[in-house]
């Protein structure tokens, strides 16, 4: 998108814990991984240092041909080491947590800082953790679907925090969001119109991808950010309707 979204107008009723501490455990992740210059234990050598990064993501990434075969595979490049020890089950949640560099962790972050404390605060905390963490998964298993025999590893909160947008663009769509038009521009957008380009975005360049897998190399998993929506729309809108049900209104305090 062409543009960086910095705050909602939608005044949150109490502190959105659950967000703070999510973007807390990712920078957290980042920073003692081998991604950070900042984790000096991996050593200074830069081939000692790319081997590291290579170990670490094999390890911790969702590889989709281990989620589907169950066999740790190891990576293709000439780093020595065996295969990590994780449970490929067990990478679907760790690669939530992982970031492939700074820009990644940060544009990733910006979004869950902003739309994040709308549906923690809309759909209250236990509901919007169990939402975060069914979209991220939910993203992550239907990416490897796509291409079940591939050993490039996944990684990133993008799934996850697509689902956050989902679920924002059903419990809080008519929010105004200040948004940083061609990076310099501040102008108040309405947050459906935020949200719904993102999803477009997304989707068109899913399906460019997938109709033209040789026309472009790319290390952005658009499936996942397409799938993450649907899915934190789908959850929204079944929250919704219980509630509704219920009596109960989404304007209502959680």
């Amino acid at each position: 998108m062409a543009g960086i979204p910095l705050s909602d107008d939608y005044p949150v009723r109490r502190v959105p814990a659950v967000t703070y501490l999510l973007i807390a455990a990712n920078v957290a992740v980042y920073l003692a991984s081998p991604m950070s210059m900042v984790a000096l234990w991996y050593g200074g050598d830069l081939a000692e240092r790319v081997c590291a990064v290579d170990a670490y993501v094999f390890r911790w990434g969702a590889v989709p041909v281990e989620l589907f075969t169950g066999e740790q595979v190891s990576s293709p490049s000439p780093c020595p080491g065996e295969p990590g020890g994780v449970a490929p089950w067990l990478t679907v949640l760790t690669s939530m947590f992982l970031h492939g560099d700074a820009l990644h962790l940060l544009s990733n972050m910006v979004y869950l800082f902003v739309f994040g404390p709308v549906v923690e605060d809309r759909l209250g905390r236990v509901r919007y953790s169990g939402l975060y963490l069914a979209s991220g998964a939910v993203a992550t298993l239907a990416y490897a679907l796509t291409d079940t025999a591939s050993q490039i590893p996944l990684v990133g909160a993008s799934g996850a925090i697509s689902g956050v947008l989902g679920a924002y663009l059903v419990v809080q769509f008519r929010s105004r969001v200040i948004t940083l038009v061609f990076f310099v521009l501040p102008v108040r957008l309405p947050g459906w119109a935020l949200v719904g380009t993102y999803f477009v975005l997304q989707y068109v360049l899913y399906v460019s991808v997938s109709l033209y897998p040789g026309g472009g190399q790319t290390n952005v998993a658009y499936a996942a950010h397409v799938y993450g929506f649907v899915a934190g729309a789908a959850m929204a809108l079944l929250v919704h309707r219980i509630r509704w049900r219920a009596g109960t209104r989404l304007s209502d305090v959680y």
